[in-house]
């Protein structure tokens, strides 16, 4: 059993990777995954653009588990190691059955890295990588605070920048969610603040997107105005950063479930919207106040609930469906949307 936790990966790979021939990525935040990927791939010392000793796959196209057997006991046209690198698996039974096959007798030539998703608990993918000595299983999920300050640090400093106090505050809460993604806002900030010595606040507010929740507050707030159009094309925005329409349902449900209580409040003790926000709604935004206020307005306590519970209903159709995972956020978001719109 070789599986690698989240925060363990740096460790992981200077000091144990070598000894690996088989390694499954996994975990909602797709962006680590991938990059994590591309550093053990990096580590191997294989010729990355080399297409005889690379093997690029997508796990939707493979046409049962021979096809992954064959790629990796195919012996190179000029010899030495190769890499097969499988990308977006799920739920393929195919490469669960080449990998468990594998486990059993790992290659002596080849190396197998797979790229998947959010997989659950007791997926047969990830119950062969979690169970299997000769495979090591890392999870990839979104970093934590001391990881978004690790790398803010990295970054920065590679480009010869410090950071305010104030700023670095405003930038950590505007990244997560995709490691990918935090990167590249990064990277634009420090692009934009070439030759300054210090990235301050008016910096970050002045380029930054918010790499983790700009873009599903903009889905959120969408919902609350009754606004399909901005819906969708938040949605877009989204799917194209790979972010998963698993965080929109996440923020609509806790965004709804603050509107209960709000809307509890105001009906015991008659208070109005924007007297309920500003004593309850300390961790809302200020930009995202006015649109919680106006929604406050309209929503009935018994609306609010029946909306939770569709969200919640929701939530557990995309867990154990993940193949309509988007459409099925979508479907159910803008049927939430359009309830906006009538009131």
């Amino acid at each position: 059993m070789s599986e690698v936790k989240s925060h363990e990966f740096d460790s992981f790979l200077q000091r144990s990777a070598a000894i690996y021939r088989l390694f499954l990525l996994y975990g909602p935040d797709r962006g680590l995954v991938s990059e994590r990927a591309s550093e053990l791939a990096g580590s191997f010392g294989i010729p990355l653009d080399d297409p005889f000793a690379v093997v690029k796959l997508d796990a939707a196209t493979l046409q049962g588990a021979g096809s992954v057997l064959d790629e990796v006991n195919a012996i190179g046209l000029f010899g030495g190691d190769k890499l097969v690198w499988v990308r977006g698996a799920s739920a393929e039974k195919a490469l669960t059955e080449a990998l468990q096959i594998l486990a059993a007798d790992p290659p002596a030539g080849a190396r197998l890295i797979v790229e998947a998703g959010d997989l659950k608990k007791g997926a047969a993918l990830r119950k062969v990588g979690e169970t299997s000595r000769s495979v090591a299983s890392i999870a990839c999920y979104s970093d934590d605070i001391r990881g978004l300050q690790a790398l803010v640090d990295t970054e920065l400093s590679e480009a010869g920048l410090r950071i305010s106090p104030a700023a670095r505050e405003r930038l950590v809460e505007a990244l997560g969610g995709d490691r990918m993604a935090s990167r590249n806002e990064l990277r634009k900030l420090a692009l934009y603040c070439r030759g300054k010595d210090m990235v301050d606040e008016d910096d970050v507010l002045g380029i930054v997107g918010d790499a983790s929740a700009i873009s599903v507050d903009d889905a959120v707030d969408a919902v609350l105005k009754g606004d399909a159009d901005a819906l969708l094309h938040a949605m877009k925005k989204i799917t194209t950063s790979k972010t998963p329409p698993f965080l929109v349902l996440q923020a609509c449900l806790r965004q709804f479930q603050q509107l209960d209580v709000m809307r509890a409040e105001m009906d015991a003790s008659r208070q109005s919207a924007g007297q309920v926000v500003a004593s309850l709604g300390r961790g809302l935004h200020f930009r995202r106040k006015p649109v919680v206020e106006a929604a406050l307005k309209h929503w009935t306590g018994p609306a609010i609930r029946r909306e939770l519970g569709r969200l919640q209903a929701t939530i557990y159709q995309s867990r154990s469906r993940q193949s309509l995972e988007e459409s099925l956020v979508i479907q159910n978001l803008l049927a939430i949307t359009i309830q906006s719109a009538r009131r």
